[in-house]
């Protein structure tokens, strides 16, 4: 069986934190404000809670607000702006093609986003499948759900995935249900459910699996 490369797409494949989730946390964050008529601090001190909790905004709105998934993921998500707010990554897709086995992304953002950035980042064409949160019927990571429900969509066992994330939650889902886990990660301190940490997405040519 070969192996099934599983990755993680913001902070794993790009650096989403630099320019695109600072708009996106406010976008939410106005989100809350509009729909659920509180005042700023309000709104972001419960985006901030539900992220905790659930691991997910979305989840927290949905299971509390009955919040519609998709107008919340269409709102949040516009980032007209996108193509300039992508930042590129010299060798992304070289390394990725040296990869044998399988490769998909598995993301808790929404399809048409993440068809977006993969676009810009020029490797849409490197992987098979985008999981993306409607494909989890909204049972974002760290749900063992969404896990369950990739899993079965691949037809593959975790015990052939090897999961790229930046988010510790997720990777804990991962290790709990038999995939092998890589943390992408700048921080040194390894927890024990983590088999590898790499600073980049870029260093999983020098570990040997």
């Amino acid at each position: 069986m070969s192996r099934i490369w599983i990755f993680d797409l913001d902070d794993t494949l790009h650096n989403a934190s630099a320019h695109i989730f600072p708009v996106m946390n406010r976008a939410m964050t106005q989100y809350i404000m509009d729909e659920l008529l509180l005042c700023e601090p309000e709104a972001h001190a419960l985006r901030q809670r539900y992220w905790r909790i659930y691991g997910a905004t979305l989840k927290g709105l949905m299971r509390h607000h009955g919040t519609n998934p998709h107008h919340f993921l269409l709102e949040t998500h516009r980032l007209t702006t996108l193509h300039d707010m992508v930042i590129q990554t010299k060798r992304l897709k070289h390394m990725l093609n040296s990869l044998s086995g399988r490769k998909l992304v598995f993301t808790n953002a929404p399809r048409s986003y993440a068809t977006r950035v993969l676009e810009l980042l020029g490797i849409a064409d490197v992987f098979e499948l985008i999981f993306s949160v409607e494909s989890t019927k909204f049972h974002a990571k760290p749900s063992t759900r969404g896990f369950q429900c990739l899993l079965k969509t691949i037809n593959a066992k975790a015990s052939d995935c090897v999961m790229l994330e930046d988010s510790l939650p997720a990777l804990m889902t991962a290790k709990r249900l038999g995939m092998k886990t890589i943390w992408i990660s700048k921080k040194l301190h390894k927890p024990n459910f983590v088999d590898y940490r790499l600073s980049s997405v870029l260093a999983l040519t020098h570990i040997k699996l």
